[in-house]
């Protein structure tokens, strides 16, 4: 008996097939083998094709049994994870009527902006918990602007992952209160579909999908698809939930207190809030997270910092020993003194930063001393400005009455690095916890779940697989905590000069 869970990633789909029984993966695949492609028009632009993410789902599904063992016709439930934020439009007929305007396309920030003023930023925020900023909603009121007679012909509109289940459904619609809080669209104060949302942008209410609970039997694999994807007709499509929540699903983060990290190209901090929330100035994003239902509140509170893992890759093509890999970057820069001996490293240059207000910072490094400081400097100063740039988050987490205590993460990427993990756990006072996890198992986990086939979260994960815990180095605590509040100061300054 097994589950069959999809993550509908930017660059890939991923299929996972997760044995019930001993509750690890068994199977994975993904496609294309190569970086999906990015359509991009325009400067700042970013389109995919939504049947595009079909196909490449149904070549990972293939891959899935390359060894002939016929594992999919014993598929119990189908999960699914995806990139969040996407907007998809399609007429009566399910079809897409344009490219998705996928997560990363900043062509909506004026219509958010403009909306956050109209409604009012109290409204907004006490309601939505969020500025409309560049969020699914802005993106649809951009396409009513610019594409009117595209948007006339709208039947209803979806994320990306609620595309993927009307796709295996054959054609049902529908979405999740988590899903309609990524897009702006969700009134956290009237537990309902946002009123100032759809009556501020001219939205007709019927273009919203029937909402279905997180965990349920929302929809059932069709017979057309079953024989497409070897899976048996009526498989139910029992969960979905956005990257970063379905991350925290897969580290079973899902308490009040609970946080979930992850280091890669940008950096994300995922904590479960138990209270309505949220950060006055909007230097964080509040979603539903997955086991959000009344009357149990359960928030996703999401910091993502785009300079993150991407300063460590600039620093290894461009400061660090031609040749070198990461672990030994990593050896490199331990052997330098907790601090960097007074050089800090600012890691914002991949952009604006919600963190900071959306402003626009970029990397800087401060104190450089010719006669001290070498490649090993700058490679650990890079590297604990990235953790502070993580503290920095969390401490608005906390200021919004987050109690962090652990962190969870997958032991990748950049939580490979000993020195990484031991820095970030001692700045922070928290545990972290690594696990061997993968994003799309998390979603097939969630669709058992979903069916009833594990109780709870507790039961579905019981065998993740633990890895290490790093507890908080005591012993130089007070050498982190000066070297952070350095950090903070030069941050600091750097802002008031812009």
């Amino acid at each position: 008996m097994y589950l069959l869970g999809y993550d509908i990633g930017t660059s890939s789909v991923k299929a996972s097939l997760v044995d019930v029984e001993s509750g690890q993966c068994v199977a994975s695949a993904f496609y294309p083998e190569t970086e999906a492609p990015i359509i991009a028009h325009r400067a700042g632009w970013a389109e995919q094709e939504p049947d595009d993410w079909w196909h490449s789902l149904q070549q990972a599904t293939k891959a899935l049994e390359a060894d002939g063992t016929q594992r999919l016709h014993e598929v119990k439930a189908i999960g699914i994870s995806y990139q969040m934020h996407g907007l998809v439009c399609v007429d009566k007929d399910g079809n897409p009527l344009r490219p998705s305007i996928i997560w990363c396309d900043g062509r909506a920030v004026p219509y958010g902006n403009e909306a956050f003023d109209a409604i009012g930023h109290e409204q907004c925020l006490s309601h939505l918990l969020n500025s409309p900023g560049n969020f699914t909603a802005a993106k649809l009121a951009w396409v009513k602007a610019n594409e009117p007679e595209l948007f006339s012909k709208i039947y209803k509109i979806m994320l990306p992952g609620d595309f993927i289940a009307m796709r295996l459904s054959g054609g049902t619609i529908n979405t999740t209160i988590s899903g309609l809080s990524e897009g702006m669209f969700w009134d956290f104060k009237n537990d309902c579909v946002s009123a100032d949302v759809m009556q501020h942008y001219g939205f007709p209410m019927s273009i919203i999908p029937d909402i279905v609970p997180t965990f349920s039997v929302q929809s059932t694999v069709c017979e057309s698809v079953a024989k497409l994807l070897g899976v048996p007709a009526g498989t139910p499509i029992a969960y979905r939930g956005g990257d970063q929540p379905n991350n925290a699903l897969s580290l079973n983060v899902m308490k009040p207190g609970e946080i979930a990290a992850t280091g890669g190209t940008s950096g994300v901090v995922y904590g479960v809030l138990g209270d309505v929330n949220y950060d006055p100035q909007s230097r964080v994003n509040t979603f539903a997270h997955v086991n959000h239902h009344q009357p149990d509140t359960r928030l996703g509170v999401l910091l993502c910092i785009n300079g993150t893992g991407i300063l460590n890759a600039w620093m290894r093509r461009n400061v660090a020993p031609e040749g070198i890999s990461y672990s030994d970057m990593n050896v490199l820069a331990d052997e330098v003194p907790i601090g960097s001996e007074g050089l800090t490293i600012i890691p914002f240059g991949n952009g604006a930063e919600r963190l900071l207000g959306n402003k626009e910072v970029g990397c800087s490094i401060h104190g450089l001393n010719f006669n001290i400081h070498k490649k090993p400097h700058m490679l650990r100063a890079a590297q604990e400005g990235i953790v502070f740039s993580f503290a920095y988050g969390m401490e608005i987490m906390r200021q919004m009455g987050m109690d962090i205590q652990t962190i969870k993460a997958g032991h990748a990427n950049m939580f490979l690095n000993p020195m990484f993990r031991l820095t970030l756990a001692s700045v922070t006072n928290a545990t972290i916890e690594l696990y061997d996890t993968d994003g799309a198992a998390g979603a097939a986990k969630g669709a058992g779940m979903g069916v009833g086939i594990y109780k709870d979260s507790d039961e579905a994960f019981a065998t993740l697989r633990h890895h290490a815990t790093i507890e908080p180095d005591t012993k130089n605590h007070d050498a982190y905590i000066a070297a952070y509040e350095r950090w903070k100061q030069v941050l600091k300054q750097v802002i008031a000069t812009l």
